[in-house]
């Protein structure tokens, strides 16, 4: 991100926000862990004009998130492919699809599933857990400020 105007600068949350916490943002990151690489592709998937489009793929990739690399079929075009930092968005992403299956369709509305490559089953509901295997809630959590 070239201005670096943090929301809240002591919150990683805010920090994270500030780089990819847009609708466009997250569909691109979405569309990159489904496959999608070409600009012309994510354009189509997702509908957006183009000047957004190269704004938010800029961002993503002065960010980190994404990286500029040749076309893989020696072609002219240039394709987005997810950094190592792009792929730790995995759990994220995950996340708000999952928040999305339990709370954005109405019961028996159809919609995408993640499954595994490898079973064709769910993937499972992500849990954070403590060392001793139990659930975390947001009730066992507090935050400890900068300082602290």
């Amino acid at each position: 991100m070239s201005a670096k105007t943090w929301t809240s600068p002591g919150c990683p949350v805010a920090r994270a926000v500030d780089i990819v916490g847009d609708k466009w943002s997250l569909l691109i990151i979405r569309d990159a862990f489904d496959g999608i690489r070409r600009f012309s592709q994510f354009q189509r998937n997702l509908g957006v004009a183009r000047n957004i489009l190269s704004g938010r793929l800029q961002n993503l990739v002065e960010a980190g998130v994404l990286s500029v690399q040749p076309a893989s079929d020696g072609s002219s075009y240039r394709e987005y492919v997810l950094t190592e930092k792009g792929q730790d968005l995995f759990d994220l992403v995950i996340s708000l699809r999952q928040w999305g299956q339990d709370h954005a369709y109405e019961p028996g509305e159809q919609h995408a599933r993640l499954v595994d490559r490898s079973t064709d089953e769910p993937v499972p509901r992500l849990v954070y857990t403590a060392p001793d295997g139990s659930r975390v809630r947001a009730g066992d959590t507090r935050v400890r400020k900068a300082g602290e």
